[in-house]
Parts: structure tokens; sequence; C-alpha cells
């Protein structure tokens, strides 16, 4: 029996040439560039652009389909006695009853009619949660202090504006969506239902 060693080949199909001396041996020749290739790698590249776009899409829909159902719920929390006295005492079960008690002073604040009474309870509501050392203490930016102490001099029913609404959409984006999912809401809700069929 032979052994392949044996079998004489031509030298040149079985060289060793490296890549680089291949190169070399054709130094100016350009390789054609078949164009249904050239096409079909644009398509794929414009196929995969549409698909990112539509994916952004659909996050950023669903994103602002989710803010305004929070929204939505919110207003319905702030209108429905039953849901407003189950979010409040959601809200101090996580140690956050501050924020729907100032928006509540608010709305309360804004149906003033005399300015006496404007006046003192500016100032209550300032001393009860916007002052630095208030015992019941919002979260709100510095600028919007400021805003308050000046308007504190001369107070409207509009001075509270800023802040109540800063505290409303902390309240929208952070407390809103964990209280709609609390086991609270969810027995509420399914109770109103209840009564809703009966």
């Amino acid at each position: 029996m032979r052994n392949y060693r044996d079998v004489k080949m031509p030298k040149l199909l079985f060289s060793r040439i490296r890549l680089y001396e291949f190169k070399d041996l054709m130094p100016n020749m350009k390789r054609p560039r078949r164009i249904d290739i050239v096409l079909n790698c644009r398509r794929k590249k414009d196929i995969q652009c549409v698909s990112v776009q539509k994916c952004n899409d659909e996050t950023y829909s669903s994103k602002l389909s989710c803010q305004t159902d929070h929204k939505l719920h919110l207003e319905k929390l702030l209108k429905d006695k039953k849901y407003l006295a189950a979010f409040r005492s959601f809200l101090q079960s996580e140690f956050s009853e501050e924020n729907i008690e100032f928006w509540l002073a608010c709305e309360e604040f804004r149906l003033t009619t005399s300015s006496e009474d404007l006046q003192w309870r500016a100032e209550k509501i300032y001393r009860e949660f916007i002052q630095p050392t208030a015992c019941r203490e919002i979260n709100v930016d510095q600028h919007i202090r400021e805003k308050i102490k000046q308007a504190l001099e001369k107070p409207s029913v509009s001075c509270f504006d800023e802040a109540q609404k800063h505290v409303y959409l902390l309240m929208e984006r952070d407390s809103c969506p964990r209280f709609l999912h609390s086991n609270a809401y969810l027995s509420l809700n399914r109770k109103s239902r209840t009564l809703w069929y009966l």
C-alpha cells in the first residue's frame, strides 16, 4: 500500500502562500462588487433601522400610555373619598403622607376668599410644609421655597401652585404606581366592582 507522502502532487497546488504574499502578487487589482450583495446589505440595514425605530416608538408610546394611565388614576384617587382615604393610609405606611396633606391643604387654600384668611393660611402652610425645619417638610427645590417665602409678604391663591404641581408630579410618578399595585388598592378596587355588579 502506498503512503500519501509517496504521491507526487503538483507543488503549486499545496504550497503555503501567505495571504500578504498573494496580495503582493496582485497589487492593483480590485475585486468587483456584486450588486445583488450590495443591495441585500443595504436592505438589511434599512430593515434593522426600521425595526429599531419601531421598537423605540413602541417603547415611547407604552411609557406615555403608562404615564397617562397613572395620571388618570391619581385624578381618580384624589376625587373619590374611599380611594383618597386608602391612598392617604398607604402614604402614611410609606412615611410620605406630607405630600398628600400638602396637596389637600393647597386645594383648600385656593378656596379662600378673604385676604386676612389668605395671609394666616399661607403662613400656616409655609410653617407646616415648606419651611426647612417644618415638621412635615415636603421635597421641593430651594428656588421654589424662596419664591413662596417672597410671596408670603402679599399672598395670592396661586402662591403655592408651583410647589403643588411639583408634589403632584412626584406622587404621580412615584407613589401612585406603587399604590396601584398594593393590596389596599386591589382589594378596594375589587370591592367597588363587586358592589357595581350587585
